[in-house]
């Protein structure tokens, strides 16, 4: 939460810094893009470990495989869960 929050303060000094410049105006833009680009590969590893967790529960996967699988998503995810 504490990151978010330190996240949220730069995003905002950025925009301020960014409105007086072409090149801060840009600069803007590709943070913004970069940020929508982390927030899709977030959305679809939380959703390759809902498929993971239904996989368990039907019995598709053991406890092992489900282990794995699930150790593998928290190191690729930026988010440490």
């Amino acid at each position: 939460m504490n990151k978010m929050v330190i996240g949220g303060i730069i995003l905002a000094f950025f925009v301020a810094s960014g409105c007086e410049s072409k090149m801060g105006t840009a600069g803007l833009g590709a943070i913004g893009g970069a940020a929508a680009g982390a927030g899709g590969y977030e959305y679809h590893l939380q959703r390759q470990m809902d498929r993971i967790e239904e996989d368990f529960k039907d019995g598709k996967i053991d406890d092992k495989e489900f282990g794995i699988r699930k150790d593998q998503i928290k190191r690729d995810s930026l988010i440490k869960r």
